[in-house]
Order: C-alpha cells, then sequence, then structure tokens
C-alpha cells in the first residue's frame, strides 16, 4: 500500500498524485493506440462511439458532477454541432475550421441556456432543458434551408488538411481518441482550477459558495457553455460517423442515455464518463448476443437433459419471443439504473474506489467508510 503525504497547495492540485499513475495510464493508452491493429473493424467502429459518448459525459460531469446542475438537454447540443458541422461542410469549410466553431457555436448557445436556468434548480431545471430540446427538434425539422427538414443531411467523408479519414478508418478512430483525451485533460485542469472549485462550491452548497463572494450567476453560465461546447465537437464527430443526420437521431432518448452514462458510470470524476460510456455502447451488441445465443444454450442443456427435439425446438421458440419482445431493452435500462440508485450510487467507479481501499485497508476496512453522516448543520437545510 501506498500513501502519499502532501506538504503544500502544488503537491495537493498535481494532475497525477504519483508516478505509478503516469505508468498505468500510459500503458491504456499504449493499449488504445494498438487496438485498432488487434481488434476487427465492428469492435472498433463501437470503440468509436465510446470515445464520442464519454466526451459527451465528460461535458455532463462538468455540469452535473462538478457544479450540480441538471440537464436532459444535451442531445440537442450534439445536434447543433452535428448540424454546424453538416451545413460548413456543404459550404465548402474545412474541418479545422467548423470543426471549433461547432464548439464556439454550441457553447454560445449553452451560455443562452444557461441564462433562463439561473432561477431554477432542481425538477425545474430539468424541465427547462427538455424544453429547449424538443425547441432544437422543432427548428432542425422545420428550417430546411439550412438542415434539409425531417429529409436528414448527408455528410462527406471527414477531410484533414487533404488527408481523407473514412469513418471506419484507423485514422477517424485516432482522431476520436484524441479529442477525448483532450476533453479529459481540460477537465482534470478545469478542475484544479479557480473556476473548477467555484464549480464545486456551487455544487456543495449555493448559499456557503455566495457567502464566500462567487458570483454563481456567472459561473453556473460559464459551466453551461463549456459543457455544450465540448458536447457540440462532440457532434462533430457523430456526425461524421454517422455519416447521415436527422432530427429524429437527437431526441429525448438519446439525452436519456447520456444521463445514464454518468449514472451508471459514476458523475463525481472523470473516470465515470468513460466506464459509464463502455456501459451504454456494449450492453446493446451484448443483450444481443445473448437474445441470439442462449435460446441456443437453453435448447441445447434441455435436450442434453433428455428433452424430446419437438420440445426443446418449442422452448427455444419461446425463450427467442421472449427475447424480441417490445421494450424489453428499455425495461432492462430501467432496471440497471434503479439498481446503481438504491445499491451503488457512486456508479462503477465509486465501486472501484470501494474495491481498491478494502484491498489497501485490509482487514482494517470497515463497511460504513462511504456512508454519509445523517447529522447536518442548519446551515445545510439552504442547500
Amino acid at each position: 500500500m501506498r500513501f502519499v503525504f502532501k506538504t503544500d497547495y502544488n503537491q495537493d492540485i498535481k494532475l497525477l498524485k504519483h508516478g505509478g499513475y503516469w505508468w498505468s495510464y500510459g500503458a491504456l493508452l499504449a493499449v488504445m493506440i494498438a487496438a485498432p491493429y488487434l481488434i476487427g473493424s465492428y469492435l472498433q467502429s463501437q470503440i468509436v462511439f465510446v470515445f464520442i459518448y464519454a466526451i459527451v459525459g465528460v461535458a455532463l460531469i462538468i455540469l452535473t458532477g462538478f457544479t450540480g446542475q441538471a440537464s436532459l438537454g444535451h442531445a440537442a447540443f450534439l445536434a447543433i454541432g452535428a448540424y454546424t458541422a453538416g451545413f460548413m461542410q456543404s459550404k465548402g469549410i474545412p474541418f479545422i475550421v467548423y470543426f471549433p466553431a461547432a464548439a464556439i457555436i454550441t457553447g454560445a448557445v449553452g451560455a443562452m441556456v444557461g441564462f433562463p436556468a439561473l432561477r431554477l434548480s432542481g425538477i425545474y431545471l430539468v424541465i427547462a432543458t427538455i424544453a429547449f430540446a424538443f425547441i432544437v427538434e422543432e427548428i432542425l425539422a422545420r428550417w430546411e434551408s439550412v438542415t434539409h427538414g425531417n429529409e436528414g443531411m448527408r455528410v462527406r467523408t471527414l477531410d484533414l488538411l487533404g488527408q481523407p479519414m473514412p469513418r471506419d478508418s484507423d485514422a477517424f478512430y485516432f482522431l476520436c481518441l484524441l479529442v477525448l483525451v483532450g476533453s479529459i485533460l481540460l477537465a482534470l485542469n478545469l478542475l484544479r482550477s479557480p473556476t473548477g472549485r467555484a464549480f464545486i462550491a456551487i455544487r456543495d452548497s449555493e448559499t456557503a459558495g455566495k457567502s464566500m463572494g462567487i458570483d454563481l450567476a456567472g459561473y453556473k453560465v460559464k459551466s453551461f457553455a463549456i459543457s455544450a461546447a465540448l458536447t457540440g465537437m462532440a457532434g462533430v464527430l457523430f456526425a461524421h460517423k454517422m455519416s447521415f443526420i436527422s432530427p429524429e437521431m437527437f431526441t429525448l432518448l438519446l439525452s436519456i442515455e447520456f444521463i445514464m452514462v454518468i449514472i451508471i458510470g459514476g458523475a463525481f470524476g472523470v473516470h465515470g464518463a468513460v466506464l459509464g460510456a463502455i456501459f451504454i455502447v456494449m450492453v446493446d451488441p451484448f443483450l444481443t448476443a445473448l437474445k441470439d445465443d442462449v435460446p441456443v444454450l437453453g435448447a441445447s442443456l434441455a435436450s442434453s437433459l433428455g428433452m424430446s427435439p419437438e420440445a426443446s425446438g418449442k422452448l427455444r421458440e419461446t425463450m427467442s419471443s421472449i427475447g424480441s419482445a417490445a421494450g424489453l431493452k428499455g425495461a432492462i435500462y430501467g432496471l440497471i439504473i434503479m439498481m446503481f440508485i438504491l445499491f451503488e450510487p457512486y456508479g462503477l467507479y465509486g465501486r472501484w474506489l470501494k474495491v481498491k481501499l478494502f484491498f489497501q485497508l485490509f482487514p482494517l476496512y470497515k463497511k460504513a467508510t462511504f456512508k454519509r453522516q445523517k447529522t447536518y448543520v442548519k446551515s445545510e437545510r439552504n442547500r
């Protein structure tokens, strides 16, 4: 077990606590760089979606995990970034221009959304962001001169400085990885800055933050703008990955999937964005494989136990029909969210921290280590 004793402030805000983190994260980055040469095209494509979802997860963690502001409208920010890329590309503007432009435009829209939301909190803020998502979806469907309406918009192959990057190429994979790593470094450095500490103060107690001179309105708007800008960059990559975008792709369901990323992964650290994205993206092919394989395995097991071929075939058909039932995927998602909220509110990253701490402190680990005491001071009633 390794303990790091901090003796000054600069050591407390270091990006990585000790050299072991450099080795572990360096090894992980090396694995991700080598992955395209070791895996198939389908798995590589799924990992690209993991990168894109993780970027949105990092954006949501800045807004929700750091600042404590809820949002169910990030699919709209993703759509703004995607349509900005598609429209500018159709006008002959290069990627090196419309990629940052999408971030700036989406960030400006996020700031405008943040201003009306200053007087809202909790469920009312969630409703306001849902309304914003509906407005954006309607604009995308009606503004046909720019978005082509419900017919959708074709997005051509990404071209970076004259070098084409097809959506299934290794180059596009590395570009998405680079943007994800940059987003994570931005979030970590933001957390160490005075702005990040102000975000956390607002999340923990707005009353205490205001008493310390923190501009609540300014920092809330800044949090919305930064989160929206990162989501806009993810929208550009999403548009090129899909090669076709339409308003039906950016619905409330997609915003809920983004929220699931930070709920399942953990909203209090950027690790949770990556873990949640892996879970959300990979659970669909896993359930598909499970739906296809479980009936076959069940029928084979029944046959080995002496069941007749007719009965085992009927069993296989029954299990296949259950696996193909409408709404089963949504029910499984809902059950997973309920299980995490009830039994692991800190998400996958929180579970990993508990496991790691258990082995570090064994046999002195206490079960109540992560439980918050149910005693509050009077000032906390105004949170």
